[in-house]
């Protein structure tokens, strides 16, 4: 075997040749280079010292692998450093960690099989291990953010953490459960280099990587903290291979009844802790004291079986509830945010693919630094809750089995009570009975999500090639609005609430009335109704998909196979007719390659090119008013142009509604700089939001602002070939319209030429812009059909 002096040397050297191969074929740069040779330099000097300090004589097998293994990450490294100045080559990076994290579970299998395993092979190999994480890591955080930097500096911060605390730098008894950990945080960030998953998922992964590192590493922690003043006799090494806590030194009488007391403490918060995961209700409305003075049976079946099952089971079954109730509040978590905004819970299939558009509307709202600390913060509670759990269970299955007597009484008493009450149907709320088996509810609710998910590509499917207009000839569409402007006109959260039963409908609907008053006074005539939106409280683009395609488009993932698919559009319907078809987004800030691939509008407008220089409000990037001006400028004001049919998505009444523009005359709008030097009233949001009855009134001040804009706009261009549909897109979120609200937004046609308004005289629609309680209900995937159909569109003959 290579000898102390050889080893190293035969390291050093393979480690240059690995770095001249790299470079010949892939063109490794000079950062490349310099990382590459210094992690051949440390490694091989620190493998030698190693070796010299503990008097080995030569590099064992198992060492052997494990220098392989330290020489492929050292080119992986140089890669990653590459990579920070140009695109790197991720098949070569990702090949080159598989193959370490193969030979990670090849140099433990050579140790026993040889007997070769020793003290400078162990330290060499977790030192390896914990250099490949954090490469890897610095990669992956240059696409998923620096917090997953966290990962790969864990291990070290505990090593440095060790120099001031010596307890810290005691020996750990070796346990599986880190070795497990440990390859999870290799196999994820390997996983996440190679991009092979739906962004959404990866986050996610990325996020539980982190949970069960920092629980494994708070473990190792809690159990150092507890043995810093065991007797300087006792062995460390030889600890519960469990990791359950040893016996300290036998504590004096004082510390003896602190020490019951806090044992007492930590049962009484651990039991609180669990109770309170299991009743506690998934909805913000519902957070009440009643909701927890409820039994949950899930409790009672869990202590049951640690009173029968022996000590490893039980250990292995508290493993297994304890993240599992730990994802339980999690989702109740999530539930409480999506029903607070969208008025439905948490779908564990589709929504994780909002995670970018949410982080987006958090920069809007918050501002950049506001947005990092609360994702921050809601990645360390889950970390918080997913410990907190885990911990609480594994201490009260303990405890239960040590107090087996007094365990099986409480069991059995709180048993009958939970069995009398679901007889009797006791509850203290209504609707919430004592007999409590929520927690199982929501977990079957969440399988059955998963399941309906699943199934739901195979239906989806099937609707989008139903399609009665996808063929139709272009002499057969839209012929009652040949030569028309259509501009199909989404107001954000402009929902049924704006112009019925809430405090600010009243001047909703006083806007509303004036402004047909006005359009009339044009020559304009409108007509109202109501559809229902597929979504509630966010994700507009699934409403504008469903209005496009006529299909029912509730989620993301419907989306996704939405727009892969060559589903007929409203867009391609004008644009086969003979349109030029024009999407305005003027709060988009990201590549949107659907609006030409499925949509296949000639022209995309968004925040960077419709020259505005005026401040942002709040969500908006710019005020309504200024987006129709541009499109009047951009669009309608050419000359010798083809009639456009546009949709335009005004966002000023977008949450939070913490700074609302005002109207001026269209001729002062210019480049939008004149709204800098308008006076507008601005809050922030913690101040508005503490007082629901302040930001409902903001959201109706919002509407009215953008109505009138619109109608405004009619009025000043007065062209008599404009035709406006305006509708919303979604109800607002709960704080606005509480809570059971209907998912219906208006929608008014409006046109000067009378045939165009004949043509829907048989939909029952009401006059004016504003529709009573009693107006017609469409669902919005029906509108395409129906406005095809009307205007002139034959569906195509089989």
């Amino acid at each position: 075997m290579p000898s102390v002096r050889t080893g190293p040397a035969i390291g050093l050297t393979a480690q240059l040749m690995l770095l001249a191969v790299l470079a010949g074929t892939l063109g490794l740069g000079i950062a490349g280079w310099v990382v590459g040779i210094a992690c051949g330099v440390v490694t091989n000097a620190a493998l030698a010292r190693g070796l010299a300090r503990s008097g080995a004589g030569a590099l064992g097998p198992a060492d052997g692998v494990t220098l392989a293994r330290a020489t492929l990450v050292g080119g992986v490294a140089a890669l990653v450093a590459d990579s920070l100045g140009q695109r790197s080559p991720v098949s070569t990076l990702v090949a080159l960690t598989a193959v370490a994290l193969v030979l990670d579970a090849v140099d433990g299998w050579v140790a026993r099989r040889t007997r070769t395993a020793s003290s400078v092979g162990r330290h060499f190999d977790q030192e390896v291990d914990s250099f490949l994480i954090l490469v890897l890591s610095v990669y992956v955080a240059s696409s998923f953010g620096w917090w997953v930097l966290t990962i790969g500096v864990a291990r070290y911060a505990f090593v440095v953490a060790g120099r001031p605390l010596p307890w810290l730098r005691e020996t750990l008894p070796p346990r599986y459960w880190g070795k497990v950990v440990a390859a999870i945080q290799g196999i994820t960030l390997t996983v996440a280099a190679a991009d092979v998953l739906p962004r959404s998922w990866t986050y996610a992964a990325l996020v539980a990587s982190l949970a069960l590192l920092t629980e494994s590493f708070s473990r190792s922690v809690w159990w150092l903290w507890c043995r810093r003043r065991a007797a300087s006799g006792t062995s460390l090494a030889a600890a519960d291979q469990s990791g359950s806590l040893p016996d300290a030194a036998e504590p004096g009488p004082a510390r003896g009844r602190l020490r019951t007391v806090a044992a007492a403490t930590t049962t009484v918060l651990a039991l609180l802790l669990v109770w309170v995961a299991l009743v506690a209700p998934n909805q913000l409305s519902r957070l009440t004291l009643g909701e927890f003075v409820r039994i949950p049976v899930e409790g009672l079946v869990v202590v049951a079986m640690a009173l029968v099952l022996p000590g490893t089971a039980r250990r292995v079954l508290a493993w297994m509830l304890g993240p599992a109730l730990g994802l339980l509040v999690l989702v109740k978590l999530l539930d409480m945010g999506v029903f607070a905004t969208l008025a439905r819970p948490f779908n564990p299939v589709t929504d994780w693919g909002y995670l970018g558009s949410a982080v987006e509307t958090l920069r809007g709202s918050f501002g950049e630094t506001g947005a990092n600390v609360a994702i921050v913060g809601a990645g360390l509670l889950a970390v918080v809750v997913l410990v907190l759990t885990t911990l609480s269970v594994l201490h009260l299955t303990r405890f239960a089995a040590r107090h087996r007597t007094w365990s099986l009484r409480a069991v059995t008493a709180l048993g009958l009570v939970w069995v009398l009450c679901a007889v009797l149907g006791v509850q203290l709320v209504s609707g919430t009975p004592v007999a409590s088996t929520s927690a199982a509810g929501l977990a079957y609710d969440q399988a059955r999500a998963v399941r309906n998910g699943v199934l739901d590509h195979a239906i989806f499917a099937d609707e989008i090639a139903h399609d009665r207009f996808h063929d139709s000839p272009s002499d057969q569409l839209l012929t009652g609005l040949r030569g028309k402007d259509v501009i199909v006109a989404f107001v954000e959260s402009y929902g049924r609430v704006a112009v019925q039963d809430s405090a600010f409908s009243p001047q909703v609907n006083a806007a509303l009335d004036t402004g047909t008053r006005r359009l009339q006074a044009a020559g304009f005539s409108s007509r109202s109704a109501f559809l229902t939106s597929p979504t509630f409280g966010g994700i507009s683009w699934l409403a504008h998909a469903t209005l496009q395609s006529g299909v029912r488009v509730d989620s993301q993932r419907r989306y996704d196979q939405l727009v892969t698919s060559d589903r007929f559009t409203l867009s391609k319907a004008f644009k086969r007719a003979g349109w030029r078809t024009v999407a305005d987004v003027p709060s988009n800030n990201r590549d949107w390659p659907q609006g030409r691939s499925f949509y296949h509008y000639d022209q995309l407008y968004e925040r960077h090119n419709v020259g505005y220089a005026g401040p942002t409000f709040a969500y908006a990037s710019m005020p309504d008013q200024y987006v129709m001006s541009a499109f009047q400028r951009l669009e309608l004001a050419a000359p010798d142009r083809a009639p456009v049919m546009a949709e335009i998505d005004l966002v000023s009444s977008h949450e939070p509604w913490t700074r609302i523009p005002r109207l001026i005359d269209w001729s002062k709008v210019g480049d939008g700089s004149v709204f800098a030097r308008m006076p507008v009233e601005q809050v922030s949001r913690a101040a508005l939001w503490s007082d629901r009855d302040k930001v409902r009134a903001a959201y109706g001040r919002s509407v009215r602002y953008t109505v009138n804009t619109l109608v405004s706009f009619v009025e000043h261009y007065a062209d008599d070939n404009l035709v406006l549909v305006l509708l919303g897109d979604h109800q607002p979120a709960t704080i606005i319209t509480g809570p059971d609200a209907s998912h219906d937004v208006p929608i008014t046609i409006v046109a000067h030429d009378k045939a165009v308004m004949d043509r829907i005289s048989g939909w029952g629609w009401q006059d004016g812009l504003r529709p009573d309680p009693h107006a017609p209900v469409w669902p919005m995937s029906a509108f395409r059909d129906r406005f095809l159909t009307a205007y002139g569109g034959q569906p195509a003959t089989p």
